[in-house]
């Protein structure tokens, strides 16, 4: 595992399930959508494969490939008025631009981790947890999916 720069408050962490085990590792660029998704396709694996992101101090969104189907969510969809990458999430969820005025709200396939026990209702709560940071919430969901342990490794 290599560890994270902290010199961007911008990361991504790829986790996949294999041989009985978790593996993660860095994802090159957390601002790029089409070469996260790249890489979630490129691991081709039982139970698919997950990208955590945290942008700034702000959002995060999830990610996730199972075979050939694409889901992804994002924590707050009022971001893609600020943030390239956040326009680029609500534009291949097909959701509607949010206009200056609108409420925090997460977007997207927030049930996409339902199957490994976490429901929608508490990713949405874990969303709008305002005492939490993006990269505290990303690491709540590597806790409740069950590899918390490397995510806290790979990102000392």
């Amino acid at each position: 595992m290599e560890s994270v720069s902290n010199d961007s408050e911008d990361y991504g962490v790829l986790a996949w399930h294999e041989d009985g085990r978790w593996n993660l590792q860095m994802l090159d660029d957390a601002n790029d959508v089409s070469a996260v998704v790249d890489a979630l396709q490129a691991k081709r694996v039982n139970g698919g494969a997950f990208a955590l992101i945290a942008i700034d101090d702000e959002f995060f969104v999830v990610a996730r490939t199972l075979g050939s189907q694409m889901q992804m969510m994002i924590s707050d969809v009022t971001y893609a008025t600020e943030y390239d990458v956040a326009a680029d999430i609500i534009d291949m969820l097909d959701l509607p631009m949010p206009e200056d005025d609108d409420e925090s709200q997460p977007g997207g396939d927030v049930d996409l981790l339902a199957d490994h026990g976490m429901s929608a209702m508490e990713l949405e709560t874990l969303a709008s947890d305002e005492d939490l940071f993006p990269d505290e919430q990303i690491e709540a969901i590597a806790w409740r999916l069950g590899f918390g342990e490397q995510f806290s490794e790979l990102m000392a």
